[in-house]
């Protein structure tokens, strides 16, 4: 990427990506930013079955970047006035929606802290694996400010009202192990098993059917829609997933008493 920000691999049709400002706690600086969605372009543009996002060093991403040096000058009171937009309207909101629009699973594989935004990072993969070292922080009031980037929206659905007002209200840590007894995140692993276990868990979703790209976005759309809006959607998705070559492999091969050999299309 331009500014060495975010690293991005494929292994076969699996991509890792990787914020990578360890210095400052992989916080969300514009520089890292703009390079997030130019990686996510190359993704998109890939043959990638199942994306990855992790955190170089120690942290998986420690939030917005207070201190970045390289942030433009803010006019707050042009953005009040709706002049121009805000960071949370320019870049976040977009970014998170493109992130749970996206037509492949996401698995992201939490090592430290996951704060703020990057909390709400952490929480948009399909499924969330943490190192038992890792901890997440809803740490907006702690500075004065409202939770951002979706986490009112996802928290409260993921662990309840009670849960999800404590993190807000109190901006108190959450370790690893409670996050996986509230049913926040999937699974907690040992610091050193986690991108081995990552990576073998992401390496099946890649080679699974291109249905999986539906699954997901089904359940997340199942968040706001009502029951007769979910039917639909999934009769809409059953449509689509029956005209795949995968399908007709997936017959195949239950037919044939044999593994299907699953190619995304």
């Amino acid at each position: 990427m331009k500014h060495d920000r975010i690293g991005l691999k494929h292994y076969d049709h699996v991509a890792v990506m990787t914020l990578n400002d360890p210095s400052v706690l992989n916080a969300l600086g514009y520089y890292l930013k703009q390079d997030l969605t130019e990686a996510l372009d190359v993704v998109d543009a890939s043959d990638a079955r199942c994306l990855v996002i992790t955190g170089a060093g120690r942290a998986f991403c420690s939030g917005a970047n207070l201190n970045d040096p390289n942030r433009p000058p803010r006019d707050r009171a042009a953005e009040l006035r709706g002049e121009v937009k805000s960071d949370l309207e320019a870049w976040y909101n977009p970014t998170l929606i493109r992130l749970r629009n996206m037509d492949i699973p996401i698995v992201t594989a939490i090592n430290g802290i996951a704060a703020g935004a990057g909390m709400s990072l952490a929480l948009c993969g399909d499924i969330k694996i943490a190192a038992k070292s890792a901890s997440f922080l809803q740490a907006f009031a702690r500075i004065g400010l409202v939770p951002d980037a979706g986490s009112s929206y996802i928290l409260p659905r993921l662990i309840g009202m009670a849960r999800a007002m404590e993190l807000s209200l109190l901006a108190e840590r959450l370790p690893a192990e409670t996050a996986l007894r509230w049913g926040m995140i999937n699974r907690v692993v040992d610091d050193a098993d986690l991108m081995p276990k990552t990576m073998e868990l992401a390496q099946g979703l890649a080679n699974g059917p291109r249905s999986l790209g539906m699954i997901r976005r089904m359940v997340w759309d199942s968040l706001d829609n009502t029951l007769e809006q979910q039917l639909a959607t999934e009769a809409q998705m059953q449509k689509r997933a029956g005209m795949t070559e995968d399908h007709a492999e997936g017959v195949a091969a239950f037919r044939e008493k044999r593994h299907a050999r699953f190619t995304g299309r």
